[in-house]
């Protein structure tokens, strides 16, 4: 009976990519690991099983040079890369180790297999079955003929992926597992993260000769010094298998990009953390795919709200590759500028000038400062979501909590220079009185606000803030970047006929490509001449490109009125969904770009759940639904009976018929900004 180790290694882990080539004892992880199986007595042959794709040319290279026998195969049916690795090798007994675990024990391979060989009757040993052994000492031994039967039968992605996942769950197998005499199950030796890498060369610096060591060795030094084994204790056995590529790729991301990505509201932790899968591979009407190839139907924030048209939409992309091709920046600038501030100015009669930047909060930033030089003072009243900049960040200096009614809660102006203390001071939304006591006690230049965010201006609200600036020589801004385009063509100004001096677009003005626009009155506007605001990026072409594509589809199909009776649709089917379950639901905000929750004690668990069964459906969708053109009717039929269920569930915990703290499946999600390790 030939026996054969297949060990499967590859570069491209998702955690720690490249980690069996990473240094160990002076040579790769591999080649330690490959020295070790050598030693055991029952083995007559050891190959690694990797893969044929280019970014493991580096593992293969190293192999080869060092003599050790190895196979190419698919990089994905690893079920399949085993069988044809144990095949050229004329194997009858597999023994299955995996090329992220250093440590595993030559003594314990032979154990194993001894015990499969003088059985006779067993289709699989392991020491798993449950484990005993430190996590990164698992042995599996099974026959080559179990394993070919497994390869022709066995369909699901699990099984092609995991290997020997059906020995495990069959009943009918015949299986045995080895113990150690004492429970080490929770002392971790395998190699997913960095933590888990210093953790095995601490433990080998403790070693006279790091080759040798065996259980014996191992054990006692476990019982003489447990804190060497607490660094990486945190880290859950096994926990790869239950996550997906992109939660993976989420924990990486953290190690090297501060807060994991660029905006708090696409971070993991702020959806359904632990589980979803915060990357996408494409995305086209509104169907996003995953780095995993899982497609889901997004009906929450489609980009958090920057594609009403939906993702990918033809005409725009269409013009921007035209753009790509002709060339997308140049030492002279691109004459799409120009068109796209004149058909802007046409768009807002009351407005003579443009200038164009390429995120919201920039263009905010640009607006205020243009303001400021415009009024000649320094401070700014503001009501609502601003953006990142120092200037709005600022109103937290003084009291922290002062922006928590603005969006965001928990905003840490850290960085920000304290003397600009008192510079921005936040009033809330219809609160007439407080708007005007600012302007009693304060020189107040610029008054920024959002036209509407959760609720209606009162009546004659946003008349009174127009002739409070009017009567203190202040100029008013719209942040039009979130509300504009979704009700009318243009700014939502327009609903209320109350005109500003400034208003800001962004989010959908281009479909999903960089672009915002900062509009205004020419007297306001030319001071942008006296004040040094200027970026190259500023100047490219795509942007503009973009949003005089989507302007002209958007005026085509009357956009803003299909989202807007699609989003009337969805809070429809939303409260007859919930009244048939007796839940209270609060909806807030534009037809199109609703929120919604469950008041009451357990608001954000109930919030987890509802994202939770959402992405288990294949929806992602947390209580939020930007509305798009793509998002049809039966889109919304179909996801209104995957919720059904959601809210039955929810109905039993109201009435304490269920606990919603034990069917949530992961940590509840954050509420607003906060430091994540």
């Amino acid at each position: 009976m030939k026996v054969v180790v297949v060990v499967q290694a590859r570069m491209g882990s998702s955690r720690l990519p490249g980690k069996v080539m990473r240094p160990l004892c002076g040579m790769p992880l591999i080649q330690f690991l490959l020295l070790r199986l050598s030693q055991a007595m029952s083995v007559d042959e050891v190959i690694v099983a990797t893969t044929d794709s280019v970014q493991d040319d580096a593992l293969v290279t190293h192999l080869h040079d060092a003599g050790f026998k190895y196979f190419r195969g698919s990089e994905h049916d690893v079920l399949d890369r085993y069988v044809s690795a144990a095949r050229i090798c004329g194997a009858d007994v597999v023994v299955r180790i995996t090329g992220d675990c250093p440590l595993v024990m030559p003594e314990l391979v032979d154990e194993a297999v001894n015990r499969f060989l003088d059985a006779g009757n067993l289709d699989y040993v392991s020491n798993i079955e449950p484990p005993s052994y430190p996590d990164g000492m698992d042995v599996e031994v099974f026959s080559m003929a179990g394993l070919e039967s497994l390869s022709k039968t066995s369909t699901s992605n699990e099984s092609r992926e995991h290997v020997t996942v059906e020995f495990r769950n069959s009943k009918a197998a015949a299986r045995e597992n080895l113990t150690w005499q004492r429970d080490l199950s929770g002392v971790r030796l395998t190699v997913d993260e960095p933590v888990d890498l210093e953790t095995i060369e601490r433990v080998l610096d403790r070693c006279s000769e790091p080759l040798q060591l065996d259980m014996a060795e191992l054990d006692a030094l476990i019982a003489r010094d447990p804190a060497l084994f607490h660094g990486n204790m945190a880290l859950k056995r096994n926990e790869g298998q239950g996550m997906s590529e992109g939660q993976k790729l989420w924990r990486r991301a953290k190690r090297v990009i501060p807060g994991g990505n660029m905006l708090l509201s696409k971070r993991a932790e702020m959806l359904l953390p632990e589980q979803w899968p915060t990357y996408f591979e494409r995305a086209t009407g509104c169907s996003v795919t995953d780095i995993s190839g899982r497609e889901f139907l997004d009906l929450g924030f489609m980009g958090i709200g920057t594609n009403t048209l939906g993702y990918g939409h033809p005409d725009v992309d269409a013009a921007v590759s035209s753009a790509v091709q002709r060339g997308n920046l140049s030492t002279l600038n691109c004459p799409e500028e120009v068109h796209l501030a004149e058909r802007l100015v046409e768009l807002n009669p009351w407005a003579d000038m443009v200038r164009f930047a390429r995120t919201g909060g920039e263009a905010n930033a640009i607006s205020i400062r243009i303001a400021r030089a415009a009024s000649g003072r320094d401070k700014v009243a503001i009501c609502g979501y601003h953006g990142w900049h120092d200037w709005y960040l600022s109103a937290n200096i003084s009291d922290g909590s002062n922006l928590d009614g603005h969006l965001l809660p928990g905003l840490d102006p850290a960085g920000v220079p304290q003397g600009l203390a008192n510079c921005t001071l936040p009033f809330r939304y219809n609160d007439l009185e407080g708007l005007e006591a600012l302007v009693k006690k304060h020189p107040i230049g610029v008054i920024k606000m959002e036209v509407y965010r959760n609720v209606e201006p009162a009546e004659g609200f946003l008349e009174a803030v127009r002739r409070i600036a009017d009567e203190h020589g202040i100029v008013l801004i719209f942040d039009e970047c979130t509300s504009g385009f979704r009700e009318t063509f243009g700014g939502l100004y327009q609903k209320y006929d109350v005109e500003p001096d400034i208003a800001v677009y962004g989010k959908t003005l281009g479909n999903g490509y960089a672009v915002t626009a900062v509009v205004g009155r020419r007297s306001v506007m030319e001071s942008a001449q006296s004040s040094f605001i200027s970026s190259t990026f500023w100047t490219e072409r795509i942007g503009a490109v973009a949003a005089l594509a989507a302007l002209q589809v958007m005026q085509r199909e009357e956009s803003w009125n299909q989202i807007t009776q699609t989003g009337k649709y969805f809070r429809a089917r939303l409260k007859e969904v919930a009244d048939r379950h007796g839940v209270d639901v609060a909806i807030n905000g534009l037809p199109a770009l609703t929120t919604y929750s469950i008041p009451g004690q357990h608001q954000l668990e109930y919030k987890t759940f509802i994202t939770q069964e959402n992405l288990k459906a294949g929806y992602l969708a947390p209580p939020v639904f930007y509305a798009s053109m793509a998002h049809r009717k039966e889109v919304l039929d179909r996801f209104f009976e995957s919720l059904d269920p959601t809210f039955k569930a929810i109905s039993d915990c109201k009435a304490g018929r269920a606990d919603i703290a034990q069917l949530l499946e992961g940590p509840v999600c954050h509420s607003g900004f906060g430091r994540l390790n």
